[in-house]
């Protein structure tokens, strides 16, 4: 865990709000690609925050392309990465440990520096905080 949280190639933070926790968001290395990842607590779906995290995110993760993988069945995990200006260049067939199972992923990449759209909605939801984990 400690050469993962010291590494330069990763970026980890966790997701608060009102300073509760309710996820987590990171970027990696992985055979060369720079990945993106991210997980919400399901009692806090819907309210944009992986949105505004990822946005947020992407203001500090300058590499391009960036890519990210959603399961294919993940309508609103895929619509929150095309919202920040990914696109989706295949799927995969890939081992989902959350699933225990093999699933469809469908493949996305950004190759733009900045959202296409602003997540920065703040006045119709309520502020996501990021903080560095650990």
């Amino acid at each position: 865990m400690v050469k993962i949280r010291t590494s330069p190639d990763v970026t980890n933070r966790v997701i608060t709000l009102d300073g509760q926790l309710v996820g987590s968001i990171a970027s990696f290395v992985i055979d060369g690609d720079t990945e993106v990842t991210y997980w919400i607590d399901r009692s806090f779906w819907g309210q944009r925050i992986a949105s505004r995290a990822l946005a947020l995110l992407l203001e500090t993760v300058h590499v391009r392309p960036l890519f990210a993988r959603a399961a294919s069945d993940n309508v609103g995990s895929l619509k929150v990465l095309q919202r920040a200006g990914f696109a989706i260049t295949g799927t995969e067939t890939s081992f989902a440990n959350g699933r225990n199972t093999e699933i469809e992923e469908t493949i996305l990449a950004s190759m733009s520096p900045q959202p296409r759209h602003s997540m920065c909605r703040a006045g119709r939801s309520r502020r996501t905080d990021l903080g560095m984990s650990g």
